[in-house]
């Protein structure tokens, strides 16, 4: 059975909906946007900061869905669908389990679940070179394989429910529609500080303060996730 757009079953859309809201809340993605605004802060033009803000989140958008694309045409081609389905059960049990020990033992037994340590000062280089929106896609495209390692878990899980049974038209609307919900958190931090609600160090401060309260929630989600993948 090939299922389209239409045929997805609300239990399925809704595990696809809590999937893309834990991406959207982790603290990887926030933590990069911010850092990108704070080195714009020498740009006194708002508009500017918005405009370049949003196409550093535009080149996340895109790269985030060819991604998804490619791995899951990969896999089709490989005949690796059901196999994928159940193995990315068992992997979003334990990114949820690596989650949840963030919140109760942050930074210990070994790792954390962000973008690893040894990586950052890189990526911290690569946005400090953004002066225009075209840089700033073009930064996004890159910065996008830094954060995969703490941002594909649910996405990891999105491309394993959907490796099972599947049309390309289903794909083709399920990951715009994941991947606009995994950017909208962004998108709405870039309108409060251009509208002057808030501003980039008030929102890493928030980000700081609730680091582990947001790691428990995506843990939480990603458990859940894992568990009732295992038994669709």
């Amino acid at each position: 059975m090939v299922c389209s757009p239409l045929e997805i079953t609300e239990p399925t859309f809704w595990a696809i909906t809590g999937a893309a809201f834990a991406d959207s809340v982790n603290p990887c993605a926030i933590a990069v946007l911010l850092l990108l605004i704070t080195g714009l802060v020498v740009i006194k033009d708002k508009n500017i900061i918005l405009k370049t803000g949003l196409a550093f989140v535009a080149g996340l958008y895109t790269t985030y869905y060819a991604i998804g694309l490619g791995l899951l045409g990969a896999v089709q081609l490989a005949g690796l669908g059901f196999i994928l389905h159940k193995i990315v059960g068992i992997i979003a049990i334990l990114i949820g389990l690596a989650n949840i020990k963030d919140f109760f033992w942050y930074g210990k037994l070994g790792f954390v679940t962000e973008v690893p340590r040894s990586w950052r000062p890189t990526m911290k280089g690569l946005i400090k070179k953004v002066a225009s929106p075209i840089m700033a896609f073009v930064i996004g495209v890159i910065v996008t394989f830094f954060e995969l390692p703490c941002t594909g878990g649910p996405y990891l899980f999105v491309l394993g429910l959907l490796s099972k049974e599947f049309s390309w038209s289903a794909v083709l609307v399920t990951l715009l529609y994941y991947n606009l919900i995994f950017v909208l958190p962004l998108v709405l931090i870039l309108l409060l500080i251009r509208f002057g609600y808030t501003t980039a160090d008030q929102t890493m401060e928030w980000k700081n303060k609730n680091l582990k309260i947001l790691h428990l929630v995506v843990g939480i989600v990603m458990v859940v996730l894992g568990v009732w993948l295992m038994f669709v």
